[in-house]
């Protein structure tokens, strides 16, 4: 017989074992609640009578980070959201295509020094806009994409449009999130407008189900059945429904904060900026060469500019940085840029990359000492392992660290003899254009000398756009920008069809500039249609009666794709591919309902007239397309990098 003594471990072990189960079960219990979102539900009211949306918590936000614009194209996906940014007095500008409306977001974050906003509906609109996405993610443009999805109940359930958007988009952009709950919107948008600005500056993206959205009453009336089916399945699964609408809405309406979050911006190191100071005061021939990083916040252009005219030193400028010193400084070098770098002895590349720009690193004498700033170490050292070695590489902001550089240089000089030589070699080069201008083509009117003319002619105020391949390779070298943050360009992706998006975004943000955009004729025909959307907007400082964006064109019409069949012919003995025509796209453009003339070697010399022409169109408030024909030169030949 078994004694109480003995028996006593066995009712230990059955009371823990009870517990044990117990616990779990508890423990599975609260696990499903929480995921279920009761426990949260109990603490947090749904507002079942209130007629808010979540659309209006995206524009709050938008508003408090002080966003002006919003670029889209409509989609039911995204409406509640670009009425609510209409209300709270964001400008909404539809476009004709996706794709340009994440351009023009990418020219107003490149010029405002905040984030650019773009909004498009699910599926094939989101798709559309990747090519915008990547070149703002090479280009290291802060733009927030906003993107519809299918309801959160009928993802992966072959709903209208629904495809797996966030792995389409996590290689693009440095955030992505899909909000589940109308709570979320606000601490997500919060976080993806500092990460756009955070770092190296980059695209980010953020998905909004349609159910978080719209106002509780339109998606219960979609989720919910208004007959419930009978039967026990039935009544789990009405019960189910209902408490996934309760849990989108609980807690909606709560105050939360909506402005911007703290940014996290590297800084160089204090002693490696000292050490950069060291290398730089011995330098006998010091050349510097600014890229898009140096124009970030939070250094202001003016004050990079000033930084940069004490410094001293002789600059390349590239990029976002073109202009900075205005026109003719004599401090901006802009021909030989290879031969400069190779008799140089220390090299800044502030914000510039050894990529195919600089020949992966191959232009660098490797007998200079090189310093290197960039945010990005990655992008920083790319190359390094091969063809070229920085003396010091240095993580931090550039503008930041240009100013640095000057406060520990404390106004030292460098010979004159080193700037006149690389201005005596500018001077010849630019003889050289001159006299290419002059020489006949077959047909039509010489680029070269085209570009001249557009050169005298471009106002102090002006912003330049620029989008194509020979004809703007050409304008790179021949025209200039008047100051800084007034040219805007691809970046090194090389994009073609940035320019109607690069110009909305251009005029929108500096009204009281004239954009010129100088396009190739092939890269024109992306943005053809965005003449209507210019047409049917206006600019705020214009009068109402004046209902278009005037910005102005101008096409390099060559009748092929120019760049590349300069190469493939000799090459490869076709042109196949690349002959396009001489269209007429001034009439194209006026069917539209924009302005538009013509010019060719039968108005040669009213070439300025028509140019002042046009600059008066787009003053009394119209946009204007001048299609000018021309004719081929040898200036660009064997300029195709890859």
């Amino acid at each position: 017989m078994e004694t109480p003594a003995a028996a006593a471990p066995g009712w230990s072990f059955s009371l823990s074992f009870l517990f044990l189960a117990l616990g779990t079960l508890v423990a599975t219990l609260l696990g499903a609640a929480h995921r279920l979102g009761l426990i949260y539900q109990l603490l947090h009211k749904v507002d079942k009578a209130s007629i808010r949306h979540g659309g209006e918590s995206v524009a709050a936000v938008l508003r408090a980070h002080g966003v002006r614009f919003l670029f889209t194209l409509v989609g039911g996906h995204i409406s509640p959201l670009l009425v609510a940014c209409e209300k709270l007095g964001i400008r909404v500008v539809d476009t004709r295509h996706e794709v340009t409306a994440v351009f023009a977001a990418d020219a107003v974050a490149r010029l405002s020094g905040t984030v650019g906003v773009a909004a498009v509906t699910a599926g094939p609109g989101l798709t559309n806009t990747v090519t915008a996405v990547k070149n703002a993610q090479i280009a290291q443009s802060p733009v927030l994409l906003l993107g519809g999805a299918a309801s959160t109940l009928l993802q992966n359930r072959g709903a209208l449009q629904a495809i797996d958007q966030m792995s389409l988009f996590r290689p693009l952009c440095k955030f992505c999130a899909s909000v589940r709950r109308v709570r979320d919107i606000v601490p997500t948008l919060r976080a993806a407008m500092a990460a756009a600005q955070s770092g190296t500056p980059g695209p980010v993206f953020v998905e909004l189900p349609i159910d978080v959205l719209y106002p509780y009453f339109t998606v219960e009336k979609e989720m919910v059945p208004a007959k419930p089916p009978k039967g026990l399945r039935g009544h789990v699964v009405t019960w189910y429904l209902e408490n996934h609408l309760a849990n989108l809405f609980a807690g909606a309406w709560e105050p939360q904060p909506k402005g911007p979050l703290p940014l996290d911006i590297p800084m160089a190191p204090p002693q490696q900026v000292q050490r950069c100071v060291e290398i730089l005061s011995r330098a006998k021939r010091p050349l510097t060469l600014l890229g898009s990083q140096a124009l970030l916040p939070p250094t202001p252009a003016e004050k990079l500019r000033a930084a940069v005219e004490t410094l001293g030193i002789p600059c390349f400028l590239g990029g976002m940085a073109r202009g900075l010193l205005g026109r003719g400084h004599p401090l901006h070098i802009r021909q030989n840029r290879s031969a400069a770098l190779k008799k140089a002895d220390v090299v800044v590349l502030a914000g510039i990359v050894c990529d195919f720009r600089l020949s992966y690193g191959r232009v660098l004498s490797r007998s200079s000492k090189v310093i290197i700033i960039n945010r990005n170490r990655e992008e920083m050292l790319v190359n390094s392992d091969m063809f070229w070695k920085p003396q010091e590489a240095v993580q931090g902001d550039v503008g930041s660290f240009v100013v640095k550089l000057v406060e520990g240089l404390k106004g030292q000089t460098w010979a004159s003899d080193w700037l006149e030589e690389l201005q005596q070699a500018d001077r010849q080069k630019e003889q050289a254009f001159r006299e290419k201008a002059l020489m006949p083509v077959a047909q039509h009117l010489n680029p070269v000398w085209v570009l001249q003319q557009v050169e005298e002619t471009l106002p102090d105020n002006s912003v330049l756009v620029v989008d194509g391949g020979d004809f703007v390779g050409t304008a790179a070298h021949l025209v200039q920008p008047r100051g800084p943050l007034r040219w805007l360009d691809p970046g090194a992706f090389g994009t073609l069809g940035v320019g109607a998006g690069f110009a909305l975004g251009a005029k929108l943000c500096r009204p009281d500039a004239e954009v010129w955009c100088l396009f190739g004729d092939g890269a024109f025909g992306y943005s053809l249609i965005e003449f209507d959307t210019f047409v049917r907007h206006k600019v705020t400082t214009l009068p109402l009666s004046e209902p278009e964006i005037p910005v102005m064109a101008l096409i390099g019409n060559d009748a092929g794709w120019t760049q590349i069949s300069r190469e493939q012919v000799p090459s490869l003995g076709s042109n196949v591919a690349c002959g396009l025509a001489f269209t007429d796209y001034h009439k194209v453009a006026m069917g539209l309902g924009a302005q538009g003339s013509l010019l060719s070697r039968d108005n040669e010399d009213q070439v300025v007239k028509v140019l002042h022409d046009a600059q008066q169109q787009c003053r009394d408030g119209h946009p204007v397309v001048v299609n000018i024909l021309i004719g081929r030169t040898d200036f660009r030949d064997g300029s195709i990098a890859v």
